[in-house]
């Protein structure tokens, strides 16, 4: 028998990753349909889109591949052309590897575009967390105006981080009235308790998604997971939001954006801050050390009044959770290495916070 190319092992690989991580953040629905796919990739079902999954050339798990392929399914029941995903998408007992060996032969036409391009996973609730991590860097003595930059912003929904009301633990900060309050279940001691102003952000996306276009809005839909209900719910209220007032995003590569951005000159009394949720793993190395070689220039050149910060909210794949570190300049104990704030739910539901 012919050994397995590379590339196979990489998208069987990427697949059992992606069904233990659903297993691990409450997802139970979205892992039996990836754990259906690995089935049919297995087996060989499945038609022209799995050959099409079979054959990927990239890392399949940096390129979210079992999240697109979840997508596209989630997608085609969101829009009503296959009823017969609604029972599993409702949490029923179906036989989700014969229903969906019958649903990739007959959509495969409509499923196949989905590959091309990167899950859109924009989620509200994250910004509680670069919320939670802007108190702390105030009360670690930046300046409490924080003027914000978002890479792979996807529709912008965490750049309208101004117009939410947060209550992290009893801490409670935001507008009022306000697009939606955001309250994570909180383990631990609450942040620190600081009057911080945080400025329009402005953000960039290789491909931005539009939320006034109702075929966008769906795509984003798409990949939120059915399990979570009140993520429908935020999604609704930022559209709503931005349709009143969109928010501020460009279509550019992430290191072009923030070595654009850096160079421009920055107001007295600010902390500027790079933050982004869950996009690391699709940014190109190349532009992964574009991007840290210019926030540790602009960081050696910040002081007291211009300050500068880096907040990211990632995966750790290994240990099937998310955190949130921080890094930040000047800093008074002199370090570079990124503080870990907290233990991250992936969509905002809970935070261990773990900072002191």
């Amino acid at each position: 028998m012919e050994a397995p190319s590379r590339f196979a092992s990489d998208v069987a690989d990427a697949f059992t990753n992606q069904i233990d991580y659903c297993r691990a953040n409450d997802a139970p629905i979205t892992g039996a349909v990836v754990a259906a796919l690995a089935q049919l990739l297995d087996d060989g079902g499945g038609g022209a889109f799995l050959e099409a999954v079979r054959r990927w050339q990239g890392s399949a798990l940096a390129d979210g591949l079992p999240l697109r392929c979840a997508g596209a399914l989630h997608g085609l029941h969101l829009s009503g052309e296959e009823p017969a995903l609604a029972p599993l998408y409702a949490g029923e007992a179906v036989n989700v590897v014969a229903l969906l060996r019958r649903v990739l032969r007959d959509h495969a036409e409509t499923l196949l575009p989905w590959l091309d391009g990167p899950p859109q996973t924009n989620e509200a609730g994250r910004s509680a967390n670069f919320v939670a991590a802007m108190l702390w860097l105030a009360d670690q003595g930046l300046p409490a105006t924080f003027e914000c930059l978002e890479i792979g912003s996807s529709a912008g929904i965490n750049l309208m981080i101004d117009r939410y009301a947060y209550d992290l633990a009893g801490v409670r900060l935001g507008p009022e009235p306000a697009v939606m309050t955001l309250s994570p279940d909180w383990k631990g001691p609450p942040p620190p308790s600081r009057p911080i102003a945080i400025l329009p952000p402005t953000g960039c996306d290789v491909a931005p998604l539009d939320l006034g276009d109702p075929a966008q809005a769906l795509r984003l839909k798409a990949f939120v997971w059915p399990e979570h209900h009140i993520r429908f719910a935020r999604i609704e209220a930022a559209i709503a939001a931005a349709h009143e007032r969109a928010p501020d995003l460009v279509r550019a590569n992430a290191a072009d954006f923030v070595e654009d951005h850096l160079a421009r000159p920055q107001a007295a009394g600010t902390t500027r801050v790079l933050m982004h949720s869950i996009v690391w793993q699709y940014v190109p190395e190349d532009q992964r050390e574009r991007i840290t070689a210019a926030m540790e220039a602009a960081g050696a050149a910040a002081d007291e009044t211009h300050a500068l910060a880096w907040i990211a909210v990632e995966a750790d794949r290994t240990l099937m959770r998310h955190t949130l570190k921080v890094r930040y300049w000047p800093r008074r104990d002199g370090g570079e290495a990124p503080v870990l704030l907290a233990n991250a739910h992936a969509h905002g539901a809970h935070v261990e916070w773990l900072a002191r």
